[in-house]
């Protein structure tokens, strides 16, 4: 049976089952991570079929509607986020990291990329790991003692840490590169410093990739075809765009943890750039 042990977050665990009616959730689900323990059979997902086999990990995002019909007898654990986790960071779930989860996921959200659904590792450590963090979830979540919550919400931090650093969330052309050149990892350390303006800054970029200032810049449009600062800038309105779609934060709130002046500036720089105001993006939303 499905219960929901911290406020907005459903766990469910099913076991050697021939059906599933994983509907009931659908409207409300935000966010959810599928784990497949044993069986094997089809998920029906957004028109497109995809087997599933033991120790299978799904992950799905909004909007995403799926079906599972098993061939075998399968055992599952889902765990869902539902919107309403996500919707006010400063007043809801006080005791969790709720922002600090957000961020984690938040590059699968803007992920432009439609092979999101099985979990890909990018070692077979981390997949272990994050099985056995989701047994760990399904097993505390049956108990009634009183530190279950504190051990399932570690649980889950951990969780989302390992699924968010496993998915690659770049665009179609700058995943043509070999992620092991140097321009990828300066995307890479783009994406994780984002918060950090300075860590972002021409000079800092240059000290930390060992590059003339000068040539940084030239560096970086010779292999995307995209200045660097006009590459951070699109980035950081794509996490102002998620933050619009998917919680309440304040726009002043928005603009001073994503490194702008205040909402004024980050309003200007949204036109600019969009060619529409935070709040009109906000309104058609509605």
């Amino acid at each position: 049976m499905p219960r929901t042990i911290i406020e907005n977050i459903v766990i469910a665990e099913y076991k050697k089952q021939t059906f599933f009616d994983f509907c009931k959730y659908t409207t409300i689900r935000f966010f959810e991570i599928v784990y497949f323990e044993e069986g094997t059979g089809t998920i029906k997902i957004n028109g497109n079929m995809v087997n599933y086999t033991p120790n299978s990990v799904f992950v799905f995002v909004p909007d995403d509607i799926y079906i599972v019909n098993p061939e075998t007898a399968t055992s599952t654990v889902a765990i869902k986020f539902l919107k309403s986790f996500f919707r006010n960071t400063n007043t809801q779930n006080d005791i969790l990291p709720v922002n600090d989860w957000f961020r984690k996921i938040e590059g699968i959200l803007n992920s432009e990329s439609h092979q999101l659904r099985e979990m890909q590792f990018e070692t077979e450590s981390d997949k272990l790991h994050l099985v056995s963090l989701i047994k760990l979830v399904s097993t505390e979540n049956l108990k009634k003692q009183s530190y279950d919550v504190f051990i399932i919400q570690n649980s889950l931090s951990i969780i989302l840490h390992v699924i968010a650093r496993n998915i690659q969330f770049l665009n179609t052309d700058i995943s043509k590169v070999n992620v092991t050149s140097k321009i990828q990892q300066i995307i890479n350390f783009i994406h994780t410093n984002i918060y950090n303006t300075e860590l972002l800054s021409t000079k800092s970029l240059a000290e930390e990739f060992h590059m003339a200032d000068n040539y940084m810049s030239e560096y970086f449009k010779k292999h995307t075809d995209i200045s660097l600062k006009k590459y951070i800038i699109n980035y950081k309105l794509k996490l102002v765009e998620t933050r619009l779609k998917y919680t309440d934060l304040q726009f002043s709130e928005i603009a001073i943890e994503l490194g702008f002046t205040d909402s004024s500036h980050l309003n200007k720089t949204f036109l600019a750039y969009k060619g529409i105001t935070i709040g009109a993006f906000k309104a058609a939303l509605a």
